[in-house]
Order: structure tokens, then C-alpha cells, then sequence
């Protein structure tokens, strides 16, 4: 029979005319023919297999039990699938295993009975389910979302479990939907205009955010990739949706952080700025304003040596009166810059006494009227005698006098500066009026600021920090300062502190 089965022109012409292998065994299980595709798919010369054992082309970890499975299948005579449910593998001449299907199909011939296997090599076919079980898994695994939808109809044919997840909606309820059942802001007509692109090129891609519909009705915005691809004959496209609900709010923390850093920067550029120009401009005063009245005080006491004669008498007093005011202006400017350095360190002390106003502005008038210039006068307040207040005289006097000599200073002789007090509700109300050069209205907001001095004022001596000490001081017992002033027609000046009967 063997010999038949190799010599037998029709199974010959058969067996060589498909690609898959055929093994024919008889009930001992010795191979007793095969073709060409099983002699190359087991890396056996032609006809080398015949008369061996079965085994041969079975891995080693099989062939405990094989044999009784063999004469099972004999004894039912049933055509079926080798192995069905479980992985087969046959052994290569060269020890090499690889994946198989196997089919078998018992029949007899005189009286003989055979099994002819159907031999297939799946390692093809096993790569590609490893590779498609792979995808499989990262599709719906992955912690995006996932959509795939078909390129005609768009409903969706399979979308993935972090988009059910998000969603809120089951798979089988995506499957009567479509993509703009879940983009509620468009129809079908501008779908079919945003994929337009897409259907006419395999490569192409679209990336763009918009915003997703939950189930629950919520909005959330996403960024999709989406392209075209293939499901068999059946285009499809694949939209692979990044919920971007984080990172916009982590965007808009940023941008709000880096807005704020922005400002605080610039804060601190022009803080830093506005020392320097403190720096430059109190070197420049100090420079200035100490030159100009040791000058003066180098030149007197040059010039009183020159006076010896008792007739020179007049002209000595005259010089020693320089002496005396120009020492007494330097002292000034030297309190003042002690007094910014103590409000600065807040080492101020303040103490608090009970006085009649009118002693503090007779000594302020008394020290005034030895700095008015020809014709210049000062009308001294009307009914202030009955004042009693509870202050710091010191300061009371120190913001005083800046505002008197300043309005000495800064008007023409001949000019009147006008002193008035009133008693208003539980306030004092101290006013210092002049008719001098005044501040020009854009200047007026800078006024207060230290070493600040207005452009019609360059030219008079002054250090630009009175009015600033004296609004600090004022402000740290509850008063306050203001002003009005027009251009060259003068200035009032405003004193508000809290009166205590």
C-alpha cells in the first residue's frame, strides 16, 4: 500500500497542485507519502520522510499521549480540525519550531485505513494576530481616547474604554451615534467640510482642538488627531482625542503666574530705577545745596577780616548775619535728612503735649520774618489764643516752617503770605497761602515725592524733601496735607490735625 500511495499518478498530480502540505500516515503512524510543499515546509529532500515515524515532525514535548490521540481519531473515522483550541507547532529538520494548522481527514483503501493531514505554516499568520492583539491592546488600554467611525455613515464602529469612560456612554449606545452627536456646535454639512480634506488623501492629517458633549451634558475641551484608515474593504477613520481640561487650566495658571511676575518685575525695575534717580539726584543736592552756603560762609569770614576799623562795625554785623542764617540752613537741611533717615528706619518718637497753638506759630512767624524778602509780609492768624491742642510741637513747628519759608521763598517781594487757622468739627484746620511762583498742574501728582522738585522751582535753592517729611510726620499723628495751586498765581497749602478739647 505504500508503494501504492507513492507511486500513484493521481494522488501525485493532486497533492503537487496545492501550496499546503500533505503527510499521509497508516494506523502505525509511519508516514507513507507527502508532497513537495510538506518536504520544504520540513526542510526534507524529496520523499526523505517516508517510512518514518509521525514523530519526526513533532516537537519532543508532544509526543507523550500523541500516539493514543492518533488511534482515537482512527477509531472515529471523523474528518475534523487537528488541535482545535490549542496552539500546534511541527519541528523543521534543522530542530526549528513553528506554528501550525492541521487537518485531518481518515479514510481507507483496500481495506487499509490512512489519515491524510492538511499541513499549513500560520508563523505569517501568528505574527500578525501577536501584532493585531498588540494594537488590540493599546487601543483599549490607552488613557486617551479613541474613536474609530466609518468614512461613509460616520457612526462609530468601535471606540475604546477611556471613551466610554469619559464619555459616559456604553459601546453599544456609540454605535448609533456619530461624531457631531457628541459635538452638539456642529451639523453634518460642516463634518463633511472638516473631513473633506481626509478623504481625498490617505496620508493626510488633521490636528485641532475643539469641545466634546459628556452624556451628562458637560463640556470639556479636547485636542483630536484624526486620518483616514482601513477595516478590511470598509474605510474608517480613527480620531485619537486628548482631554486638554488640565492643561488649559494649567496654561491659564501660567499665563496668570507669569503676568503676575511680569508686574512685579516691572514693580521692581522701576522701584529700582526711581533709587537710582533718588541717588543721583540727592548726590546732586547735597553737592548744590551745602556748596552754595559754605561758599557764602568762606566768604564772610574772609571778608570780616578785612573789617578791622570800629567804623567797619556794621559791615562785620552783616556778615556774621550771613554767617548765622547760612549755618542755620545747613542745620535745616541736616535735620531734614536725619528726619527722612528716622521715618525710613521707623525710629521716629513722637511726643505727644498739650500746648496753645499760638506758641507754636509765633516761633515759627519770629524765625520767618528774618527770611522775607523786601516788601514781603506775613498776616498772622485772627482768634487763635483760646487754641489748646494735644500734639507733637516739634513736628507741629517742623511742617510749619517748611510751608511758611517755602512761601517766602517762592513768591516775589512785595508778596503776602496769608496764615489762616480754623476750628472745623474736631478738626484744625491750618492754611498757608502765597502768591508765588505756584506748581505747574502735570507736576502736581509728584509733589509729595521725595527729592522731587518742579521745573519753575530748579532754579531756587531747596532739597525737595520737606513737603515729604512733613506729609509723613503729619500722616503718623492722624493729620494730613494737601494742596491746591495754580501756576503763577500761588499756592495753599492745607494742615488737618485732630483737635482735643
Amino acid at each position: 500500500m505504500q508503494h501504492f500511495l507513492s507511486d500513484n499518478h493521481v494522488f501525485k498530480l493532486i497533492s503537487e497542485g496545492i501550496s499546503e502540505g500533505i503527510i499521509v500516515v497508516n494506523k502505525e503512524q509511519v508516514i507513507v507519502a507527502t508532497n513537495s510543499a510538506a518536504d520544504e515546509m520540513f526542510l526534507y529532500d524529496k520523499s526523505k520522510l517516508i517510512g518514518q515515524p509521525l514523530e519526526t515532525v513533532i516537537p519532543r514535548r508532544y509526543h507523550q499521549g500523541h500516539g493514543t490521540h492518533v488511534n482515537n481519531f482512527v477509531a472515529k473515522s471523523k474528518k475534523r480540525q487537528m488541535g482545535k483550541g490549542r496552539d500546534l507547532h511541527g519541528i523543521r529538520k534543522n530542530g526549528e519550531e513553528f506554528p501550525v494548522e492541521v487537518g485531518l481527514n481518515p479514510f481507507k483503501i483496500d481495506d487499509e485505513t490512512y489519515v491524510m493531514a492538511l499541513v499549513i505554516d500560520i508563523t505569517e499568520r501568528k505574527i500578525k494576530e501577536k501584532e493585531l492583539s498588540h494594537w488590540f491592546r493599546i487601543f483599549d488600554e490607552s488613557l486617551n481616547e479613541i474613536y474609530v467611525f466609518n468614512a461613509q455613515s460616520f457612526l462609530f464602529v468601535d471606540v475604546n474604554k477611556e471613551a466610554q469612560r469619559n464619555m459616559g456612554y456604553s459601546l453599544e449606545e456609540f454605535k448609533t451615534m456619530t461624531p457631531y452627536n457628541i459635538k452638539p456646535e456642529i451639523d453634518r454639512n460642516q463634518f463633511l467640510k472638516l473631513v473633506a480634506p481626509l478623504q481625498n488623501s490617505e496620508k493626510a492629517k488633521l490636528k485641532f482642538e475643539t469641545t466634546h458633549q459628556r452624556k451628562d451634558g458637560s463640556i470639556y475641551p479636547v485636542e483630536v488627531h484624526l486620518q483616514i484608515s482601513a477595516m478590511g474593504e470598509t474605510k474608517v477613520f480613527v480620531a485619537i482625542i486628548l482631554d486638554i481640561t488640565d492643561r488649559n487650566n494649567y496654561t491659564e495658571r501660567l499665563e496668570r503666574k507669569v503676568e503676575e511676575r511680569t508686574i512685579q518685575l516691572t514693580d521692581a525695575l522701576a522701584k529700582e530705577r526711581e533709587l537710582n534717580e533718588l541717588k543721583t539726584r540727592f548726590l546732586s543736592l547735597v553737592s548744590h545745596e551745602f556748596k552754595t552756603p559754605l561758599s557764602s560762609i568762606l566768604t564772610s569770614i574772609t571778608l570780616l577780616g578785612k573789617y578791622t576799623q570800629t567804623e567797619q562795625q556794621d559791615k562785620r554785623d552783616k556778615h556774621v548775619t550771613t554767617i548765622r542764617s547760612k549755618v542755620k540752613y545747613l542745620d535745616a537741611i541736616l535735620n531734614d535728612f536725619l528726619s527722612v533717615e528716622r521715618l525710613d528706619s521707623g525710629n521716629t518718637n513722637y511726643k505727644l503735649e498739650t500746648f496753645p497753638l499760638s506758641k507754636v506759630i509765633n516761633e515759627v512767624v519770629y524765625d520767618a520774618n528774618m527770611l522775607l524778602k523786601t516788601g514781603q509780609k506775613i498776616n498772622y492768624p485772627e482768634d487763635i489764643d483760646d487754641l489748646i491742642i494735644e500734639f507733637d510741637p516739634k513736628t507741629l513747628e517742623l511742617a510749619l516752617s517748611n510751608l511758611v519759608n517755602n512761601a517766602i521763598k517762592y513768591s516775589p517781594e512785595n508778596a503776602t503770605i496769608d496764615l489762616k487757622i480754623k476750628h472745623v468739627d474736631t478738626n484744625i484746620v491750618i492754611n498757608v497761602i502765597d502768591e508765588g511762583i505756584g506748581i505747574p498742574l502735570e507736576e502736581q501728582k509728584h509733589i509729595f515725592n521725595r527729592y522731587f522738585r518742579a521745573e519753575n522751582a530748579l532754579l531756587t535753592q531747596g532739597t525737595g524733601i520737606g513737603l515729604n517729611i512733613a506729609k509723613q510726620h503729619l500722616e503718623n499723628l492722624g493729620g494730613t496735607l494737601e494742596f491746591s495751586s495754580e501756576e503763577n498765581k500761588g499756592s495753599n497749602f492745607t494742615i488737618l490735625i485732630p483737635y482735643h478739647q
